[in-house]
C-alpha cells in the first residue's frame, strides 16, 4: 500500500483506538462525500449549460479524473496521472486539433469537470465499497448534463468497474466494451482484493454491465485469466496472433442492440518502446498506430471511456508517456464527440 493510502487507514485506526464515536465519523465522512459530489455536480452543470448554449453538439466528451492508485498490485504511481495527462493535452509542443480535424479547444468537443478527490475521501477513513459508489455517482452526475459523455482519466484499472457500472445503470442496460490491455484484468479477486486493478472486468461481467467484452493486446495471461474469460464469454485477442487478427480488429462494429460502446485503454497495451511510463512493463505490445487504427475504424456509438495505468513516476524525463496518454485521450475524445 502506498504512503498516501496508509495515511487515511492509519488515521482511521488511531481514531478507533481512541474510542471516537462511529456515528460521529460516519457523519463527517458523509459531509466530505456530499461536498465532493456537489463540486462535480456543479462543474458538470456549468459545462453542460455552456455546451447547450453554444448548440450543435449531440455528444461532447467531458474529462473526469479519478486519481486512484491503491488498488494496484505493484506500483501506485497511476494516482498521479490525471494532472500530467491534462498538462500534456494542452502542451505547447503540439496543436489542439485531433487527427480527424476536431478542435479540442471547442467546448462542444471537450470539457473538463475536474477530479474525484480520492485521496481526500480516503483520508477520512472511507472504505473502498463507499469510494467506488462515489466514483459511480460522479460519473452519473456528468451524464445527467446532456450532451456530456464521461471520459475518465485514471488512475489504476480498478476505476473501470465503478465507471462502467455507472454508465450501464444510467443508460438502462449493458454496453459492449473494447478493452485494450496487456493483461485481461479478470481475476476473481487478485491477492484477495475484489477491487484490485487485476479484477475490474470480473466485477463488470458479474454485474451484467457488458454484453460483449473484447480484450485486445493481451500478452500476460494466466490459466485463471483464460478460465475466467471462458466463464464470462470474453473475446480475447492475444498479441501472439495479432497479425492474423489485425483485419478483424481494424474493422470492428460494436454496440448494436445495446446501449453503446465503452472503450477502456490501459496504456500498457502499447509496447514499452512507445510507452515506458507504466507500472507493468510487458514487451511485445501494440504500436501506437495499431491502437489508433483500431480506434479510428471502429463503428459504434462510443458513450464513455477511460485511459488508465499511466505511471508518471516511471516516465522518461521528457514526459514521453504523458504525451502518448494525452494523444490517446485526444483521439478518444474525437471518437466520442459529435
Amino acid at each position: 500500500m502506498s504512503v498516501i493510502g496508509r495515511r487515511g487507514v492509519h488515521y482511521w485506526r488511531k481514531l478507533n483506538a481512541a474510542n471516537i464515536s462511529t456515528a460521529l465519523m460516519e457523519t463527517g465522512q458523509n459531509r466530505v462525500i456530499d461536498a465532493s459530489l456537489t463540486l462535480i455536480r456543479e462543474r458538470a452543470r456549468l459545462k453542460g449549460e455552456l455546451v447547450r448554449a453554444l448548440g450543435g453538439a449531440v455528444a461532447s466528451s467531458s474529462l473526469l479524473g479519478v486519481p486512484l492508485g491503491h488498488n494496484s498490485s505493484f506500483l501506485q504511481g497511476p494516482a498521479f496521472a490525471p494532472p500530467r495527462i491534462r498538462e500534456a493535452i494542452w502542451c505547447g509542443s503540439t496543436n489542439s486539433t485531433t487527427e480527424g480535424g476536431k478542435e479540442l479547444s471547442d467546448p462542444r468537443v471537450l470539457t473538463d469537470v475536474g477530479d474525484v478527490p480520492v485521496q481526500e475521501i480516503r483520508d477520512c477513513g472511507v472504505d473502498d465499497d463507499r469510494l467506488m459508489n462515489v466514483i459511480s455517482e460522479s460519473v452519473k452526475l456528468v451524464m445527467e448534463e446532456d450532451p456530456l459523455r464521461p471520459l475518465v482519466l485514471g488512475g489504476d484499472h480498478s476505476i473501470s468497474f465503478p465507471v462502467v457500472r455507472a454508465v450501464s445503470e444510467k443508460l438502462g442496460g449493458p454496453v459492449d466494451i473494447l478493452h485494450l490491455d496487456a493483461h485481461p484484468d479478470i481475476y476473481h479477486a487478485f491477492e484477495g482484493n475484489k477491487y484490485s486493478h487485476a479484477s475490474s472486468f470480473a466485477r463488470i461481467m458479474e454485474g451484467g454491465y457488458a454484453r460483449r467484452l473484447l480484450q485486445v493486446g493481451i500478452r500476460s495471461i494466466t490459466s485463471e485469466g483464460r478460465k475466467q474469460a471462458k466463464r464470462f464469454g470474453v473475446e480475447q485477442f492475444e498479441m501472439r496472433t495479432f497479425s492474423r487478427d489485425r483485419q478483424l480488429l481494424e474493422n470492428l462494429k460494436l454496440g448494436e442492440g445495446v446501449k453503446g460502446v465503452y472503450i477502456s485503454i490501459d496504456v500498457d497495451c502499447l509496447d514499452p518502446a512507445f510507452a515506458p511510463g507504466v507500472s507493468h512493463i510487458e514487451p511485445g505490445g501494440l504500436s501506437f498506430r495499431d491502437v489508433l487504427n483500431i480506434l479510428h475504424n471502429l463503428q459504434g456509438d462510443v458513450v464513455a471511456g477511460d485511459v488508465v495505468e499511466f505511471n508518471p513516476q516511471r516516465d522518461t524525463v521528457d514526459g514521453m508517456t504523458a504525451m502518448v496518454a494525452a494523444k490517446l485521450v485526444r483521439e478518444l475524445t474525437a471518437k466520442m464527440s459529435k
